[in-house]
């Protein structure tokens, strides 16, 4: 199952190629982000990433209702693990 997963930027910077990334904290867990598709993207937005990419900026109440929804499912710790293994399988 694919899912894109709520995260806050935190830093952002721009490679020496001219690519925006950004530090997205995932519940406490940071990984680096493409910020490529989100070019209005500031620090302290939430974004949706999916795959090492945000694909959409979201406001931090649809972030938080995610994050509750997933809680309630009892899905929180998996999904954004699969994710995050996505972004990183090394993680």
């Amino acid at each position: 199952m694919c899912l894109g997963v709520p995260g806050k930027v935190v830093h952002i910077e721009e490679t020496p190629q001219g690519i925006r990334m950004g530090k997205v904290s995932f519940g406490g867990i940071t990984k680096e982000v493409c910020l490529a598709y989100t070019p209005e993207v500031q620090v302290g937005d939430y974004v949706v990433v999916h795959v090492g990419f945000a694909i959409s900026k979201i406001d931090e109440k649809e972030a938080l209702e995610v994050f509750a929804l997933l809680r309630e499912m009892g899905e929180t710790a998996s999904l954004a693990e699969d994710e995050l293994n996505q972004i990183d399988p090394t993680g």
